[in-house]
Order: structure tokens, then sequence, then C-alpha cells
């Protein structure tokens, strides 16, 4: 199974993660986002701790990468992976692991809920998809 794949859109970014898990959709969906940033890293690794709660599940994943989005610019990081210490459908605890940033090339500019989409398929995998406004 592939992690995610660009879809094809006018003006932004659309990416659709699948995972055989939430947590995995997720983690996938982060993979797509910061991958996307063409940036240039500096050696060495960071590590950030994020707690969000938010009303349901599509509205968790919005707010989730929100936060990373947030804290990449805030602190010139960028993530690929997160390890999750607590996960359920309204709230999540994890910890992100990044590396700081020389330079950002293509900024995302936030996270969207047009085209929001995320779901259980018949066979138990999930598929998720998110629209970026660059």
């Amino acid at each position: 199974m592939k992690n995610y794949e660009i879809l094809e859109h006018i003006s932004d970014l659309k990416i659709r993660a699948f995972g055989r898990t939430k947590e995995e959709v997720f983690s996938n969906m982060l993979l797509g986002m910061c991958g996307n940033q063409k940036t240039k890293v500096l050696p060495g690794k960071v590590k950030r701790e994020i707690k969000i709660s938010s009303p349901e599940l599509s509205s968790l994943l919005v707010d989730f990468l929100s936060e990373i989005l947030y804290l990449t610019q805030v602190n010139k990081e960028v993530y690929s992976e997160v390890n999750f210490k607590k996960f359920t459908d309204t709230e999540l605890k994890a910890e992100l692991v990044g590396q700081k940033v020389e330079r950002f090339g293509e900024d995302i500019k936030g996270v969207t809920y047009h085209s929001l989409d995320i779901h259980q398929k018949k066979d138990g995998t999930w598929q998720a998809i998110v629209l970026f406004d660059i």
C-alpha cells in the first residue's frame, strides 16, 4: 500500500492518504504535506509534543495538520514522523520528529475543509483527502 498520492488540482495541493489504521492515515497525510514543501533541511533531529482536541474525526485531521503547519512555520522545522501516544476520534497526543529547515521553497498557507474526506473502506483500510491552500 502506498502512503499517499497527489491529486490533480488547478491551483492548490490536494493529497489522498492511505492507511491500515486511522493513525497511519494521519501519519501518511503528514508525510504528504511536509514532503511537498520543498525544503532545504539541516542536519540533526528535533522533537515536539502536540495535544489536540476536536469535536469529530475529520476536524481532528484538519486541526492536527494545521497545528503541524503552524509549528513548521514558527520553528522553521519540517516533520517526517509522528508517534501517537493517545488517539481517539476526538483527541490525540503525539510526538513529532523532524529537522530544522534552512529555507522553504513551496509555502503551504493553510489546511482547508474543502473536499475534506476521511473514511474506512470496505476492506478495512482508511483513506483521507485534504486540500491545502498554497
